[in-house]
C-alpha cells in the first residue's frame, strides 16, 4: 500500500534535540516545515538548513495560537502534520510547590496541547486527512517523587491524545501520543562511557514518528512507547 501524503507540517515547540531531528526527518520527504516557539532566534541554523519558517507563539496562550494558524493560513498552507512538543517542567517538594510554577507546567504542557490540536483539527476536518502527534514522557504514565506538576501535565496530555483519537480516526485524522520513556542524547546530556545507547537517539525517535504518519489506516496505532534498550519498564 503506498505511503500517505503530506506536504505541510508544523512542530509547536520547536528548539534542538528531538524538534530539529523531526524537523530534519520530514524535510527529507519533501514535506514544508513550519516551526513554532516562544522565541525564534536559536532557530535560524536549522531554519536555514532546511529551508523552514519560523513562527513566535506561545502555546499556552489561545489568541497566540490562534494568530499562529491564521499565520500559516496565510503564508504557509495549513498544516497536514502537527507535532505537540512543547513542555515546562519544575520539580520540588510536594509541600513547596511554587502554585504559579504548577500552573505553567499545565499550561504549557497540556493546556497548549489542546489548543494546537483543536486549531489543527479545525483545518483537517473538511479534508478528513491529517496526523497529529503529542509527545509524552516517562511521567506519562508513571508520576515520579518530586515531579507531581510534570506527571500532571503529561497524564493530562496522554489524556486528552486517547479522546482525540477515538473521535478523530473515524474522521480520517491520525492522532497518536508518544511515550518517550528514557533520557535524550544531545550535546549537553552525552551518553555516559562505556554505555553505548543507553540514551535516546533524536534521529532514531523522529523515525518512528515518520513512521506513524505514514501508517496506513488500516492499521493506525494511537500510542507508542520508546525506550533504549538498557531502560527499565
Amino acid at each position: 500500500m503506498p505511503a500517505v501524503k503530506f506536504n505541510t507540517a508544523l512542530i509547536v515547540g520547536a528548539g534542538s534535540g528531538l524538534s530539529a531531528a523531526l524537523a530534519r526527518v520530514l524535510a527529507t520527504e519533501g514535506i514544508k516545515v513550519a516551526l513554532a516557539a516562544r522565541t525564534t532566534g536559536d532557530l535560524d541554523p536549522l531554519i536555514k538548513e532546511i529551508g523552514a519558517q519560523a513562527f513566535t507563539c506561545d502555546a499556552s496562550k489561545p489568541a497566540e495560537v490562534a494568530r499562529l494558524f491564521a499565520d500559516l493560513d496565510r503564508t504557509f498552507g495549513a498544516p497536514e502534520i502537527v507535532i505537540y512538543n512543547a513542555s515546562y517542567r519544575t520539580r520540588g517538594p510536594f509541600a513547596e510547590l511554587d502554585p504559579a510554577e504548577v500552573e505553567k507546567t499545565l499550561m504549557i504542557g497540556a493546556y497548549g496541547g489542546f489548543l494546537v490540536g483543536r486549531e489543527a483539527a479545525r483545518r483537517m476536518l473538511p479534508k478528513r486527512h491529517g496526523a497529529i502527534l503529542f509527545t509524552g514522557a516517562s511521567a506519562s504514565v508513571k508520576g515520579y517523587a518530586e515531579s507531581a506538576p510534570f506527571a500532571m501535565a503529561k497524564f493530562a496530555l496522554r489524556g486528552l491524545a486517547q479522546s482525540m483519537a477515538r473521535e478523530l480516526h473515524p474522521q480520517g485524522i491520525h492522532v497518536a501520543h508518544v511515550v518517550i520513556d528514557g533520557g535524550i542524547k544531545s550535546e549537553r546530556r552525552p551518553e555516559p562511557a562505556g554505555k553505548t545507547a543507553s540514551l535516546l537517539n533524536p534521529t532514531s525517535i523522529a523515525a518512528t514518528y515518520l513512521h506513524l504518519i505514514h501508517q496506513p489506516h488500516s492499521a493506525w496505532s494511537s500510542e507508542v512507547e520508546l525506550r533504549p534498550w538498557t531502560e527499565k519498564f
